[in-house]
């Protein structure tokens, strides 16, 4: 028997069906929306109860409606077998056309992605998102900043509030170590899957971690730095001027905490 070959990636899905043309003006044209990014892996994902919660939270407070997380975990199922794949960078986004009065939800399909692990250096920008505990399509700024710290020679950009705290990187949280503890910024940012699955498995792993306010003018504090999104985690060398130590006995027990969190089946 001959096995069908996988679809083109990426592979979109629109309410379970394949991404007409209609479809993908909606997402071109109608961005207002919300989404939340995954890694699967043989048809799981750590954290999926993490990611059903924040859609359903944030299309209640968008369309002020319920996102079901067993229809979502039926269209990422149905999307991974239209694209003909078990591990793939998966996105669930949820809009509300014109007129509409059901979410209508799509599903992308990539190719896996691990965040690469080298050192990160990273130039401090003052930006920050609107309601950011809200993952939304067509972040222009973050985008923006992020290509202006690359076009300075930095690797990605730190987004900090008009009095120098530190809030989240571009696309990442980010998260410090001052010999003792894990420090999270405590200001305005997107409380992302990864950094909440630390959390989650710091106690049983030893580690300390704590919300702490953290500014420019006080990174001085910290001996390293990470920063962590749903393809991973890396060390950052340096923000600015400050320099870090990239300490690998820390990220090795960041990893090991990671890895403590059970898989669950789409």
């Amino acid at each position: 028997m001959t096995t069908p070959a996988a679809a083109p990636v990426p592979y979109a899905e629109f309410d379970g069906h394949p991404a007409t043309e209609d479809d993908l003006r909606t997402a071109a044209f109608f961005n207002y929306g919300h989404f939340t990014a995954m890694q699967v892996r043989e048809g799981r994902v750590r954290g999926l109860r993490l990611h059903l919660d924040r859609l359903d939270g944030a299309n209640r407070a968008l369309f002020e409606l319920p996102l079901d997380g067993r229809r979502v975990r039926e269209l990422i199922r149905h999307a991974l077998r239209g694209a003909g794949v078990v591990d793939g960078s998966v996105r669930v986004h949820g809009f509300l056309p014109p007129g509409a009065t059901a979410t209508t939800v799509m599903v992308t399909v990539r190719g896996p992605a691990r965040m690469p692990t080298g050192p990160k250096s990273m130039m401090s920008v003052p930006y920050a998102r609107t309601v950011p505990h809200l993952k939304r399509p067509g972040e222009f700024g973050q985008t923006y900043y992020g290509n202006l710290a690359s076009r300075a020679g930095f690797d990605d950009a730190v987004l900090t509030l008009p009095d120098g705290s530190v809030t989240e990187g571009s696309f990442t949280n980010i998260g410090f170590w001052d010999g003792d503890s894990v420090v999270w910024p405590q200001a305005p940012a997107l409380l992302g899957t990864t950094m909440a699955l630390l959390e989650q498995e710091f106690p049983g792993m030893g580690v300390r971690s704590r919300h702490s306010p953290v500014t420019l003018d006080g990174l001085g504090a910290y001996r390293s730095a990470f920063v962590t999104n749903s393809q991973g985690m890396a060390p950052v060398r340096r923000i600015d001027d400050t320099a870090f130590t990239v300490d690998e006995e820390l990220m090795r027990r960041l990893e090991a905490a990671y890895e403590r969190a059970p898989w669950d089946t789409v």
